[in-house]
């Protein structure tokens, strides 16, 4: 398991002939973040055990200060004389050497005492009792990490301070990371515990416990809003007894008590459970219902959809039950927004770019669900070029109900054939495109390994012909972030500065459509990798003039969520409308987050995204 990782570190530790008494844990643990001991041996440390694993055990002074920045426990690595058996319950006495292990640079170190030697059992049989986290004896903070993130986790530049480097002195009473860490080693106890995400891939799982929320949305989920990130919520690891905790937890599940103790690994501090979790209770419905919202088959009321279907190719076994959600879920919008459309092949790397066969699959299978029969445009991509799961080609495409909806024919401005553009668009006078539909600017550097967006211009059939712009966007990942809890401050964002440009591009393109017609009807959807409160959005929102169709809709700040990473709910997927539709004279528009895939457990996703749906009204 993950945890046997620490056992390759011993030797990293630079030893040090200095020598030092520590009277007490809590002066070899410190208040800062890294000991006052570091590299030094310490004698004559005395500790009740409360917890032991597969590669040392957990110590509390028995003499504690009360200075709540100082852990009063700590981590002892490395193996005890087989001659002595020691137990939970124990005091002991020890020498060793105080150690500071990260295995990567990125992450926060752990103090521990290592190479224990002249070991030695005082007394057996004493109570042990946890720390119980919450109203009965401490709450983590709720909004902010360090100090040295300045009030702002997602600030730029990132990682202008390390916090490995500038050592602050803890103040957990304001900042998540010094709450953490002033219990690092601690026993603690969570009593009401409920699950905020889904486990990773080894079984872990962010919770929460009986102590104050902020961003709590309506499953149980912490949502990221601006300027509060969540570090109330804790990762529960491996269980200590050897067991494995449950596969299928979902949000909001709730949990039975949990004790364990606080540990920092893999660059997130954690609790150890003393053993596995378990699920006593699961949220109701398991699933959302359909939306209800119906189209008028005119300007007054189109309907729009968004859904990133994580690789979607034409014999994914996926696909028959992401037509399912588009037919019933969103209940066959108008006009769909789709991300990470492979071509026909998929995920294999033989020259072909064309998702046609992918597409027909799709409009096929919803079809068969009982939706609408939709017709479908994209551009194929230049083969492996903008990035996404090798050979896949990934691209932006839109699906559209034909008797609802149909690309404008621009007066014979059209060059060439929609689907086999690769050089920029343009908005000439009217306001028209140059290519219905084209790729914006796909030239640009901003570009490079990423999706080009989609622009088209569409017609309603009925009524009036009223005209609506959109753009199909897949902002470059994230991609070589550091963790929310490591070392850099700011965490690193990775890709952020890509996503600034790409924002920059795409805003500049919506920026003069407007200018050709201040009350154009223009919606900007898709995968914006990114959060509506962070500068590429802000960027994005600022260069563009659009209005966030979640502003525009009223959604509440704690409901708006497409994607679980880590503890946080929080929300990649986006529209952008004009102000024409955001302050239309037939009222407020109308959108709805769908969590047909944040709400079940892992294996039963589609997608690692949920859909949106939203109805405008674009006369």
């Amino acid at each position: 398991m993950r945890f046997a990782e620490i056992c390759v570190h011993v030797a990293a530790a630079a030893l040090s002939l200095s020598l030092a008494t520590a009277q007490t844990i809590a002066q070899i643990n410190g208040n800062r973040f890294i000991s006052p001991y570091r590299n030094q041996n310490v004698f004559n440390v005395t500790g009740l055990v409360t917890a032991t694993g597969p590669n040392g055990l957990w110590i509390r002074s028995t003499t504690p200060d009360s200075d709540i920045r100082t852990s009063e426990s700590i981590y002892v690595f490395g193996r005890i004389p087989s001659s002595l058996t020691v137990t939970a319950g124990d005091v002991i006495v020890l020498d060793g050497l105080v150690s500071e292990y990260r295995s990567s640079a990125a992450y926060l170190y752990l103090t521990e005492i290592t190479r224990p030697t002249n070991v030695q059992v005082v007394s057996r049989g004493n109570p042990v009792k946890a720390v119980v986290l919450g109203k009965q004896d401490t709450s983590p903070p709720t909004e902010q990490y360090t100090v040295l993130d300045e009030g702002d986790v997602f600030a730029l530049p990132n990682n202008a301070s390390q916090i490995s480097t500038a050592n602050p002195v803890l103040q957990p009473w304001a900042y998540g990371l010094d709450f953490w860490e002033s219990l690092s080693g601690e026993l603690v106890a969570v009593r009401g515990a409920s699950a905020v995400a889904k486990p990773n891939s080894y079984n872990e799982t962010w919770i929460t416990g009986d102590w104050r929320k902020t961003g709590k949305n309506s499953r149980g989920g912490l949502t990221m809003t601006a300027g509060d990130a969540n570090p109330e919520a804790i990762i529960i690891g491996a269980p200590l007894d050897g067991t494995d905790n449950p596969t299928d937890i979902k949000l909001g599940d709730q949990l039975a008590d949990v004790t364990g103790v606080v540990y920092q690994q893999f660059g997130y501090y954690y609790i150890l459970p003393l053993t596995a979790l378990s699920v006593t209770e699961s949220m109701s419905p398991t699933l959302p219902p359909p939306v209800s919202w119906t189209s008028k088959g005119n300007c007054n009321k189109i309907t729009v959809g968004q859904y990133n279907v994580e690789n979607l190719a034409a014999n994914s076994t996926h696909l028959p039950s992401i037509a399912q959600h588009i037919a019933y879920y969103l209940n066959s919008p108008d006009l769909v927004f789709l991300q990470e459309i492979q071509d026909n092949s998929g995920p294999t790397d033989d020259g072909v770019v064309s998702a046609n066969a992918t597409l027909e699959a799709l409009v096929t299978a919803i079809e068969a669900a009982g939706g609408v029969s939709y017709a479908y445009t994209d551009i194929d991509p230049q083969n492996d070029q903008d990035g996404g799961q090798p050979g896949g080609n990934i691209r932006p495409a839109y699906l559209y109900n034909p008797a609802v909806l149909n690309l404008k024919t621009n007066n014979g401005i059209n060059p060439t054939t929609p689907g086999t553009v690769l050089d920029a668009n343009a908005v000439y006078p009217g306001p028209n495109l140059k290519y219905n539909p084209g790729l914006i600017d796909p030239s640009n550097p901003a570009w490079e390994d990423s999706r080009k967006p989609i622009a088209a211009q569409w017609e309603t059939v009925a009524g009036d012909k009223a005209t609506l712009f959109t753009v199909n966007v897949h902002f470059t990942s994230k991609g070589g972030s550091s963790t929310i809890e490591g070392d850099p401050r700011p965490p690193v964002n990775g890709g952020v500065d890509q996503r600034i440009a790409q924002a920059t591009v795409v805003g500049d393109f919506v920026a003069r459509i407007l200018a050709e017609d201040q009350a154009a009807a223009v919606v900007v959807a898709g995968d914006f990798n990114e959060f509506a409160f962070v500068a590429p959005l802000e960027t994005f929102v600022n260069v563009s003039g659009l209005v966030n169709l979640d502003d525009a809709a009223g959604v509440a700040a704690q409901e708006r969520y497409t994607y679980l990473f880590e503890m946080n709910s929080q929300e990649l997927d986006h529209m952008f409308v004009s102000p024409k539709i955001a302050g239309s004279p037939g009222g407020r528009p109308d959108l709805k987050h769908v969590h047909a895939n944040t709400w079940v457990s892992y294996a039963e996703q589609l997608s690692d995204h949920d859909p949106s749906v939203a109805r405008l009204d674009i006369c």
